[in-house]
């Protein structure tokens, strides 16, 4: 299977092989990799408890929710490579400045991390919002599950390698300044290089030429959809479902590493093993997602992958042991691949061109309001009713949103086949 998707990734235009750089650079520094597993451990050993730390990714999380609306208008305006570049501009930013934190006096350690996660939550909104419309234009309809498919488990493999890093690099980098991996220095500095390895992400996009917008029809099963729910209910039931769906991933991810370490008292370096070897079985399930929706259809697809991210919670929920949380999270990266990438091309491929860049500003900002609601209210759910209220609760707001994706778009299925 996986010299299958070689060959055809040789068949794709250099553009993507570009584009694609780029999705590996993000996934290894920020999206899944060095940030994700070091973050809140750098957090931690500031001092910072879960209300806090739910505060500060919470701020992350609204940002990226208010700002993905417009990253879709201007996406549209201004095009979407150029968006891409501002997008991985200040993204870079944000990702080196946020660990200078405690080299400043204590007093502006709060201001400076909410500052820097703004900024870094900003380009991270302008990049993925951006990132589907590109694509859409650069690629031919029959390629699109074929090119999310690699991006997703590109992505998942980027972010395994990067889980690695993180979780090696601050034991490296301790030994090297003679310090200890409890102190904060050490994961300022991994950190900071994650954030460096953004550079030849935006010179890649910078290489790359605008893409121009393909002539399409628009299908009688476009229109038909379009004709049975007016396109602002249209967005509206796609946020919601998207909001809902992605609340297990939200939950689970958020806090997973909080939870390994100070619940269940496990080292940096296995916490790091275990979120990469969860990312690295993620890159199979991933390329399995074209040939899955081109047998099953899309929706059906992002229908039982949703479900299968809500069952998987449940080990994490209910077994207080880093095996079972190793394997929800392995379940949970899995099922997120598969249901992201059907759910995007189905939704992407309900409207005409000229409403792409909106509806993915609409996903995005659901997903960053459910990552905002249950970052910031996660952490005083802990505080006050423990690690797998938490997690209950995402698994259950998941699994409604395959059952409302279920209710919403029966109709429209049918109107298309």
């Amino acid at each position: 299977m996986t010299v299958r998707y070689v060959q055809r990734l040789r068949r794709l235009s250099p553009t993507i092989a570009l584009y694609f750089i780029t999705i590996a650079l993000v996934g290894f520094a920020i999206d899944g990799g060095v940030y994700a597993v070091l973050l809140n451990l750098l957090l931690l050993r500031l001092g910072y408890g879960p209300e806090s730390i739910g505060l500060i990714n919470a701020v992350g999380t609204l940002t990226f929710a208010l700002s993905c609306l417009p990253a879709g208008v201007l996406g549209a305006r201004w095009g979407s490579r150029r968006m891409l570049l501002i997008g991985l501009g200040l993204l870079f930013a944000g990702a080196v400045l946020l660990p200078l934190a405690d080299m400043l006096a204590p007093a502006w350690w709060l201001p400076w991390l909410l500052g820097s996660s703004i900024v870094l939550y900003l380009g991270l909104a302008l990049y993925f919002v951006n990132t589907a419309p590109f694509v859409m234009a650069v690629v031919d309809a029959e390629q699109r599950n074929q090119v999310f498919s690699l991006q997703t488990a590109l992505l998942s493999l980027a972010s395994c390698v990067g889980s690695l890093a993180g979780g090696f690099l601050p034991p490296t980098i301790a030994a090297l300044l003679g310090a200890s991996d409890a102190q904060s220095a050490p994961y300022r500095y991994a950190l900071i290089i994650a954030g460096l390895m953004l550079l030849p992400a935006i010179l890649a996009i910078r290489a790359a030429p605008n893409p121009t917008i393909r002539r399409e029809e628009v299908s009688t099963s476009v229109s038909a959809a379009s004709a049975a729910t007016p396109i602002f209910g249209l967005l509206a039931l796609i946020a919601l479902v998207r909001l809902l769906q992605v609340a297990g991933v939200a939950a689970t991810t958020t806090f997973f590493n909080v939870y390994l370490d100070t619940a269940l008292l496990v080292p940096t370096v296995q916490i790091g093993a275990i979120i990469a070897f969860a990312r690295l079985l993620g890159v199979p399930a991933a390329l399995t997602t074209a040939s899955l929706t081109a047998r099953f259809g899309n929706r059906s697809v992002a229908i039982v992958a949703s479900l299968g991210t809500a069952v998987s919670i449940l080990p994490l929920a209910l077994i207080p042991h880093w095996s079972a949380a190793g394997l929800s999270f392995l379940g949970v990266i899995s099922f997120s691949w598969i249901r992201y990438a059907s759910s995007l091309v189905y939704f992407l491929e309900l409207v005409p061109p000229r409403w792409r860049a909106t509806v993915s500003g609409v996903t995005e900002m659901a997903a960053g309001i459910c990552f905002t609601a249950l970052t910031f209210g996660g952490g005083y759910i802990i505080a006050l009713l423990g690690y797998r209220s938490l997690f209950l609760t995402g698994a259950i707001l998941t699994g409604l949103g395959s059952l409302l994706f279920w209710l919403f778009f029966r109709k429209r299925n049918a109107a298309q086949r």
